[in-house]
């Protein structure tokens, strides 16, 4: 099994969101680094649930990879504030998941918290000038994240 990090603005996925639908897709991911993790993620996955651009980041929970990567339908969908005009249903380099909810945090653990922990000074979210949507997390930064909480 491998551990990501993955982030969603809370005004259109939040934990709770998810906890409340029971799942979703995780799409409109339109970074390439960040679609190859998506295709590199397995069935039974863990992810570490990001709130971003909202006034407390923070990882605000956990979920389960569901489905191995398929074509983002959001790519094709010209009322899609993710469509991309050159994507079609042959050849669309989009991707998306399932994901199902595992937990919801009893405190969102906040980005200036978790960049004050040295075991996670290697996460990719800490580090200056990373703005990556998915990312993956090691055995170790994981193991340290859910001491946190």
């Amino acid at each position: 099994m491998a551990y990501w990090l993955m982030k969603s603005e809370p005004d259109e996925l939040s934990i709770e969101d998810l906890a409340r639908l029971g799942q979703a897709r995780w799409d409109g991911v339109r970074n390439y680094q960040a679609r190859n993790f998506m295709r590199a993620m397995a069935v039974g996955d863990l992810f570490f649930f990001y709130h971003s651009s909202c006034p407390e980041p923070g990882i605000a929970g956990i979920a389960r990879i569901t489905t191995a990567a398929y074509p983002d339908p959001t790519a094709l969908d010209p009322e899609s504030h993710y469509f991309d005009a050159k994507a079609n249903a042959e050849k669309n380099p989009w991707s998306a998941v399932d994901v199902e909810h595992v937990e919801t945090l009893r405190k969102v653990l906040g980005l200036g918290y978790l960049k004050q922990q040295a075991a996670l000074a290697e996460l990719p979210l800490v580090q200056k000038g990373s703005r990556l949507s998915v990312m993956p997390v090691t055995d170790e930064q994981w193991a340290a994240v859910l001491a946190l909480r």
